[in-house]
């Protein structure tokens, strides 16, 4: 039976996007942190990389450690959470303090995001599974064409403080919202120690975790600093870097809207596999983009892969094994931050070594990478399952 209805759908979507504004203003906000607070701008991409690795870190732990809680206490307590921080945030004016207070906010991420997909994996039929937990996904893919764009324009104009400020609002919206709509008692399997073994043991799923990684840390590796590197390659206005970002966001979303349309028809595996291709290509295409409405162009196969591959990433591992979707999921997110963590620490050491312009060959390198990778994946998965 499908229990997951529009009212729970829509909440996790909500959540997503709030959660993935919350990442993604940082990279779209850049500009007035370094310039507010007196840093480079390499140092505040630190925000994004120690965030990063606490996220890939703890994911897998309360995984494991808050299993048997109630999925309404815990989301809402954690978006909660999510919003006091970010709260705390405005209120500080040391760069240390703010990134301490950054990184235990990020807990929220590591929680929120695989335990939102556990559940509408468990709650969904198996027939409107992958279409269900593609959808929820959504989120990230809205948050993509309002945070960015709105947290460069706003973050440029009334800087990086008002950003953080709506972004603690809308936090608390969502923990109301979880508490009012999701159903009491809701709690995926737990994972024991043998599901973690499972879990660790089973190839296709290491190696579809691992794509995740090389993924995300190509993507990373420029993503992280579009604002710093279109201002100084391109000298973007606000406005048209923020117009910039909403093309990338646009085709975010729409990317996702196609995914959660056509995955179940084809593939959660091919749908990876395809979304890697396309933004292989735009990193291939990135050097020529001299001129604003070029690296629109060049940003739009980026776009419509980025999240789509995500979400699809999601929904292959819970349909491989649905029993450890709790483990593998949270595993999942861990290297989707992981891999952030790598790229955007990668590119913050070619800028503060004056390589800037060559930050798309190292993104560009790590999605074949994973294309790669991925196509092993599936050759994994048929072996296992022909067994």
């Amino acid at each position: 039976m499908n229990r997951a209805t529009p009212a729970v759908l829509w909440c996790f979507l909500f959540g997503n996007f709030v959660i993935g504004l919350g990442v993604l203003m940082v990279p779209g906000s850049l500009n007035d942190i370094s310039r507010d607070l007196q840093i480079s701008v390499a140092q505040a991409g630190f925000l994004i990389t120690a965030g990063s690795v606490l996220m890939c870190l703890s994911a897998p732990v309360f995984a494991t450690i808050l299993g048997k809680r109630d999925r309404r206490q815990l989301l809402g307590w954690v978006m909660l959470w999510y919003g006091l921080a970010h709260a705390l945030c405005v209120l500080m004016s040391s760069f240390q303090y703010i990134l301490w207070m950054r990184v235990l906010a990020m807990v929220a991420p590591a929680i929120f995001t695989p335990q939102a997909a556990a559940c509408i994996g468990q709650l969904a039929s198996p027939a409107n599974r992958g279409r269900a937990i593609t959808f929820i996904f959504i989120g990230w893919s809205v948050a993509s064409v309002v945070g960015m764009p709105s947290a460069a324009w706003v973050g440029e104009v009334y800087g990086w403080r008002v950003v953080f400020g709506l972004q603690s609002c809308l936090a608390l919206i969502s923990a109301m919202w979880v508490w009012i709509v999701i159903p009491k008692g809701l709690s995926p399997p737990v994972m024991s120690l043998s599901a973690w073994r499972q879990t660790f043991g089973s190839m296709p799923l290491m190696m579809t975790v691992g794509v995740t990684v090389l993924s995300a840390s190509g993507q990373f590796v420029l993503t992280a600093y579009f604002a710093p590197y279109f201002k100084q390659t391109l000298a973007t206005s606000p406005g048209e870097l923020s117009a910039l970002f909403a093309c990338f966001g646009a085709c975010g979303l729409l990317g996702n809207l196609l995914i959660s349309r056509h995955i179940d028809r084809m593939g959660s595996a091919r749908a990876v596999n395809l979304c890697l291709l396309l933004m292989s290509i735009s990193l291939l295409l990135w050097s020529l983009g001299s001129n604003v409405w070029l690296a629109a162009l060049i940003l739009v196969p980026w776009g419509l892969g980025m999240f789509a591959c995500n979400s699809a990433q999601q929904a292959r591992l819970i349909q491989l094994a649905p029993a450890l979707a709790s483990g593998s999921v949270a595993l999942n997110t861990s290297a989707i931050y992981l891999g952030q963590a790598i790229g955007a620490a990668g590119g913050g050491w070619l800028i503060s070594n004056h390589a800037i312009e060559h930050l798309h060959w190292f993104g560009w390198s790590g999605m074949v990478l994973a294309l790669a990778l991925s196509f092993q994946a599936m050759r994994a998965a048929r072996h296992t399952s022909a067994r």
